[in-house]
């Protein structure tokens, strides 16, 4: 299992006791810097990944890799991806030391720049690290930039964190960019597929999320997902599937002002929760989690 950042890389907590180079956070990428056995653990990764996605990841995700400068030889350089992505979709990536504070965050995705962090895990952490590498936010999320439906969706997030952390409600926002951005799965013709971040660079939940029978995989729902708990530590209990990437472009369009209220007044659910309103596409058995509980 790969952790994933513990709230969609932008914690309560995060840069806590830290100081920033910069205001707003950002840092040199320092890519001359990389050793060799760096480059090595990226080359690691990207070449497990690769291995497993045809076939898993949805077309938008293999086809923004295919348009990147990005391969196992090396780890990105952040100037050379983002002078592709200014012409396709107006993002760039810049370098952060790892989480930051959810306002700057939210500035950055509000701007089209999305902060990556410029380390990567070691040799000994391929499958655990409890804070957003390069690869993940590399290999796991700019790929999806390159798409213009996602390009405009990740950067209303950003306006729209804004206004959530202005309003108290910014735990309500966090689960729909967890569910989505970070673990979400859409419903291609050919069938079940991966746009999600955090899963797409987990080399051991790519092939739990869409092909083990233990969690459940619902059609997406706002309201159900903003009252959703999720996991932070180990897979998720709960999928939720979008049938269409346009899906995400209607969500920014919408005032969460009075959906936050009313989600507010309704109970909170657990990661497993399956309602009888829900649209079942899997219903999960539970397994993998129950086990987990037990020992």
């Amino acid at each position: 299992m790969q952790a994933t950042p513990a709230s969609s890389k932008h914690g309560l907590a995060a840069g806590l006791g830290q100081t920033p180079q910069r205001p707003d956070w950002t840092i040199d990428q320092g890519w001359a810097g990389y050793t060799a056995q760096e480059h090595a653990v990226w080359r690691t990764l990207f070449e497990r990944q690769s291995r497993l996605l045809p076939g898993r990841a949805c077309d938008e995700f293999i086809e923004g890799m295919r348009k990147l400068p990005i391969g196992a030889e090396q780890i990105p350089d952040f100037e050379q991806m983002s002078k592709v992505l200014r012409r396709q979709t107006g993002w760039e990536v810049v370098a952060v030391p790892g989480l930051v504070p959810d306002e700057v965050f939210f500035e950055h995705l509000a701007h089209r720049r999305f902060p990556a962090g410029q380390f990567i895990r070691q040799a000994h952490e391929l499958d655990y690290l409890e804070e957003p590498d390069v690869f993940h936010d590399v290999f796991g999320h700019v790929p999806m930039l390159m798409n213009p439906v996602i390009a405009d969706y990740i950067q209303a997030y950003g306006e729209g964190g804004l206004r959530a952390q202005r309003l108290g409600v910014l735990d309500k926002l966090a689960r729909v960019y967890w569910y989505t951005v970070e673990f979400g799965l859409v419903l291609q013709p050919d069938g079940l597929r991966i746009y999600g971040a955090g899963i797409v660079s987990s080399f051991t939940e790519t092939c739990f999320s869409v092909e083990d029978a233990s969690p459940n995989r619902l059609r997406f729902d706002l309201a159900r997902v903003m009252r959703t708990r999720y996991r932070i530590d180990d897979f998720q209990e709960t999928y939720f599937v979008i049938q269409h990437l346009d899906e995400l472009l209607g969500l920014a369009n919408i005032d969460f002002a009075p959906l936050y209220v009313r989600v507010a007044a309704e109970p909170e659910l657990e990661p497993g929760d399956v309602l009888d309103v829900d649209q079942v596409i899997t219903r999960g058995t539970g397994r993998y989690h129950a086990a987990k509980r037990a020992i």
